[in-house]
């Protein structure tokens, strides 16, 4: 954001020999993702990120393969529910699990992190294997570990040390392996997922993804460019995984401190909620449009914590134009996500924390076109609508039952982010204080 203030919005960073064209800002972000939406939707797999994946599943791979995994993955989540009160359920179900935690823990100082992780994961396992996972469940929590193992790994001084040098890298020893280590934790464990699922009886009506994807391979067998095979059905489910939990969950972790460092906020989020809802009664997405401070709330929580940052890099898959200039086939183009949501042309403050960035004057909600989380074009992220209704759903439910308050004798929280895969809070712990 520094660079486009020297050389304009759109511009080109070498790295090493290869020219990356950054978009900078929400109209050149927008402009050049939504054009020719097509001709920018290929994926750069890095060697580090080809060495994971194989090129294989949806986030990590490109042309006819991500076109047949994406497709497939989006129709069989909203037969799953996705966007109905059959997904919402499950959600509501994991928030009341979350609310017992915390109310368990009797006003004890905790780290919230590992609950809300493991509350947003089991959504998605729900939605993938058919079932949840307890808080005890150990084999659960080495997954947990390895992905949080993953994201740490993601964007570190090795990670980038890899794709710089692959050919020596993979030969050497060190976190990089430990990284690529705990990709294959994960995807052994939806190998084992995958086995129950073909070992037990096929149901007659599908009940989660796997049963889908199984019937779907044996249903394409025929088609001579079928790429629906068990290899990219593992890599599939690893990245709703993957972009289904570890996000998520960091976003509410966010949510706790800025409450915690803005007190005047939580309360009147609170206020609300008592005005509106009864206490006993089931929180539903729907209810947002009758909460539209704290649907607000949830919105500047996403805008400010920021936390994929600047965003994956996109290849060009033809020659193409692109805000003008004409761009090769293969060139790379870096959308910088942080520069919409903190652009200073679409938000009164963009460097604060301020849930009126979605409210008019009158205290109704407005949607901001610039409010780009889960990027766009062709490659927006397919979770969307589970990942908004999970964060409103949980957080309404957290604040309506607890007060968050620093530990006695904590005065300050840290704002600043740990640079990651994602954009991580610093390790802390809160007290849930029962309303």
């Amino acid at each position: 954001m520094k660079m486009a203030k020297i050389h304009g919005n759109v511009f080109t960073l070498w790295f090493g020999w290869a020219p990356v064209i950054v978009l900078n800002g929400f109209q050149a972000v927008k402009d050049g993702m939504t054009t020719h939406p097509e001709d920018v939707s290929g994926r750069l797999v890095s060697p580090f990120f080809r060495a994971m994946a194989k090129g294989k599943g949806i986030m990590l791979a490109t042309g006819h393969t991500w076109k047949q995994q994406r497709r497939f993955a989006l129709k069989t989540l909203r037969n799953l529910g996705l966007g109905k009160r059959g997904l919402e359920h499950r959600v509501q179900e994991e928030a009341r699990y979350l609310v017992e935690f915390f109310a368990s823990m009797k006003e004890n100082p905790l780290d919230p992190s590992f609950p809300l992780v493991h509350s947003v994961s089991n959504v998605i396992c729900a939605v993938v294997f058919g079932h949840r996972f307890s808080r005890e469940d150990e084999t659960f929590r080495e997954l947990i570990r390895a992905t949080e193992h993953l994201f740490k790994f993601g964007g570190s001084f090795i990670h980038h040390l890899y794709e710089i040098f692959p050919w020596l890298m993979c030969r050497l020893p060190g976190p990089h392996k430990k990284a690529l280590s705990c990709y294959d934790v994960l995807s052994s464990f939806t190998r084992r997922e995958i086995r129950n699922h073909t070992e037990s009886e096929i149901p007659d009506e599908p009940q989660d993804f796997i049963d889908f994807y199984l019937a779907h391979i044996e249903k394409s067998k025929d088609e001579p460019r079928s790429t629906y095979n068990e290899e990219n059905m593992v890599y599939s489910i690893n990245d709703l995984f993957l972009g289904g939990s570890e996000t998520t969950s960091t976003t509410l972790n966010w949510g706790l401190i800025y409450m915690v460092a803005n007190p005047d906020i939580q309360e009147k989020v609170q206020k609300e909620l008592d005005a509106v809802l009864g206490p006993s009664q089931l929180i539903c997405y729907e209810d947002r449009r009758k909460l539209p401070y704290t649907n607000a709330v949830v919105h500047e929580i996403q805008r400010f914590s920021n936390i994929i940052s600047v965003g994956m890099p996109r290849v060009c898959v033809r020659n193409t134009t692109l805000l003008g200039f004409p761009l090769k086939k293969g060139s790379i183009v870096l959308p910088n996500i942080a520069s919409s949501l903190y652009d200073p042309e679409h938000w009164e403050t963009p460097r604060q924390f301020n849930p009126g960035h979605f409210l008019d004057k009158d205290g109704n909600f407005v949607s901001q076109e610039a409010f780009l989380p889960f990027s766009i074009g062709h490659r927006v992220c397919l979770g969307e609508n589970l990942a908004r209704t999970e964060l409103f759903i949980f957080f309404a439910n957290l604040l309506r039952a607890f007060t968050f308050r620093l530990p006695e004798g904590v005065t300050k929280i840290n704002t600043e982010p740990i640079l990651g895969g994602t954009l991580q809070p610093h390790p802390y712990k809160v007290c849930a204080i029962p309303r």
